[in-house]
């Protein structure tokens, strides 16, 4: 049986601009790429369930944490700030933060997806990094649709099947922090990242952005430094624009000398031309 296609679709461009007409996917390459990210993600969820475990969480919080709030890098924020004995506000507090940016995967979500008033509460559930990574490489609206739903869907029943067995299983383990289970996540989503990274822009913006998290880890709440890493996109694109802007505002700095150069010279031939009663150069190209 054939491959169901697509026909191609306008998918909307810039603000004020056209839009920009796709080639279709076939369905099956998007499910097939939305199963693979679901999949692997979602059996990390079992690193979570022991983590929490470990933290001391019960198995009916731990189960409610991946139900309800389903953002790992949270998740494992809020368990790991715990396990460490911080305050429980404080660390639901780091947490928040850390979730803060998948309002702006929202933003954008919500344009390329235009799904319809009641389904939105409940695709928001499945705004998360692996579901925008999916969802925005996607040449039409269907196909978007198509890896948002597939990836949220696999991923959501995933990850808390595999929540329920890491926190019931992690009593077999003992020490769950001689493990380092709880770098699954991070290390899952890095690797979905750096083959996301194709230009010198992108990769210098992602080395920018770990220096600055990195730094900023040991003296800041947890999440915060993440917030503050996102600040690498404008400072590399403003300095982009400088430098592209530099040579332009020398040539245009130039310009105005010799433009005033060449009225000058302009005014020496209609002095000279009215002096001798010869017609002037504008003139003559008047009259033409």
């Amino acid at each position: 049986m054939a491959e169901q296609t697509a026909p191609p679709q306008s998918i909307a461009g810039p603000p004020g601009g056209r839009a920009i007409t796709a080639e279709a996917k076939p369905d099956a390459a998007v499910v097939r790429d939305a199963l693979g990210v679901g999949i692997a993600v979602g059996l990390s969820g079992f690193a979570f369930g022991v983590t929490s475990a470990g933290s001391g969480l019960s198995l009916l919080q731990t189960c409610a944490l991946s139900l309800l709030v389903f953002t790992g890098a949270s998740q494992f924020a809020l368990v790991g700030a715990l396990a460490a004995g911080g305050n429980p506000y404080t660390a639901a507090a780091g947490a928040f933060f850390l979730g803060v940016r998948n309002s702006f995967y929202g933003l954008r979500l919500s344009q390329l997806l235009a799904l319809p008033r009641a389904l939105r509460p409940l695709a928001a559930q499945w705004v998360i990094d692996e579901t925008t990574a999916v969802t925005l490489p996607q040449p039409t609206r269907r196909a978007a649709r198509i890896g948002f739903t597939v990836t949220g869907l696999t991923l959501y029943v995933l990850w808390n099947l595999t929540t329920l067995v890491g926190a019931l299983g992690a009593e077999a383990l003992g020490d769950t922090a001689a493990w380092g289970l709880d770098a699954a996540g991070p290390a899952v989503f890095l690797a979905l990242l750096a083959p996301m990274l194709k230009s010198t822009t992108e990769r210098v913006t992602a080395a920018l952005a770990v220096v600055l998290a990195l730094g900023l880890l040991p003296v800041l709440p947890a999440g915060v430094p993440v917030l503050l890493a996102a600040l690498a996109a404008p400072a590399v694109l403003f300095l982009m624009g400088r430098d592209k802007a530099g040579p332009m505002g020398r040539d245009k700095a130039g310009t105005p000398d010799e433009s005033a150069g060449a009225d000058g010279q302009g005014q020496e031939a209609e002095k000279a031309a009215t002096k001798t009663g010869a017609p002037s150069t504008t003139t003559q190209e008047d009259g033409r």
